[in-house]
C-alpha cells in the first residue's frame, strides 16, 4: 500500500479506513461521545503508529506505548480540575488495554520547564498545541464530530504514509528528537529518519 503518492481525497479515505479498522482507536472514539468534552483530540504517536503498522502488516496496536488524549480548558488550569477530567475520561473509556495519557493543553506551560528543562508559551488553542508536537508525522489529532472523523494534521498526511520522520523544531530539542526516533526505529525499522 502506498499512501504517499496518491491524491488527497484518496489519502483521507485510506487514513479513515485504517483508523476505523483499529478496534482500539474506534472504541475510544466512540466512547468519547459520552464525555461531553468538545475541544479534544486523540493524537500523536498512536495515530501515526497505527498507519505504519497497517503498511508493515503488523497488528494495528503493535508498539503503541500510550494513547494521547488531549483537551483544552483555559478556564480551569488547576491540577485538581485536570485530575477530575482525567478520572472522567478514564472511567468512560475503560477498559483500555493501552495507557491513556490525558493532558489539558491549556496548562502544559505550567509544568513543561520542570519536565523538559525550558519554558514554553501558553498554547492559545488545542490546534496551537498540536502545531508544536515533536515530529511532522505525529503532529496529528483525530476525533468524531457529528459521527464523522475529523482530522487535524498541520503538516498533512504525506510523512505519515511515507513513514518519514522529520523534526518539528517549533519547541523540541535535538536530544528529545533523537530519543524518540531511536525508540521508534527499534519497533518500525523501515522508518525514514531525517537527521536533525
Amino acid at each position: 500500500m502506498d499512501g504517499y503518492n496518491i491524491d488527497l481525497q484518496s489519502q483521507m479515505e485510506q487514513f479513515e479506513n485504517i483508523i476505523m479498522s483499529s478496534t482500539l482507536l474506534k472504541n475510544i472514539l466512540l466512547k468519547t461521545i459520552d464525555l461531553d468534552i468538545h475541544d479534544y483530540y486523540i493524537g500523536a504517536g498512536c495515530i501515526a503508529q497505527t498507519i505504519w503498522n497497517k503498511q508493515l502488516g503488523n497488528n494495528l496496536d503493535y508498539g503503541i506505548s500510550d494513547i494521547d488524549f488531549v483537551y483544552f480548558d483555559n478556564i480551569d488550569l488547576s491540577v485538581e480540575g485536570e485530575n477530575k477530567i482525567i478520572d472522567k475520561i478514564n472511567n468512560t473509556i475503560k477498559p483500555c488495554p493501552i495507557k491513556l495519557d490525558i493532558k489539558n493543553q491549556a496548562r502544559v506551560h505550567l509544568w513543561y520547564k520542570e519536565h523538559f528543562g525550558y519554558n514554553i508559551k501558553q498554547y492559545k488553542s488545542i490546534e496551537d498545541a498540536i502545531n508544536s508536537w515533536p515530529t511532522t508525522s505525529t503532529s496529528i489529532g483525530i476525533r468524531l464530530d457529528n459521527g464523522k472523523l475529523k482530522i487535524y494534521a498541520p503538516f498533512g498526511l504525506n510523512d505519515i504514509f511515507g513513514m518519514i520522520i522529520k523534526a518539528n523544531k517549533v519547541q523540541i530539542t535535538e536530544e528529545i528528537y533523537l530519543q524518540k526516533v531511536n525508540k521508534w526505529k527499534t519497533k518500525w525499522s523501515k522508518l525514514k529518519i531525517i537527521p536533525w
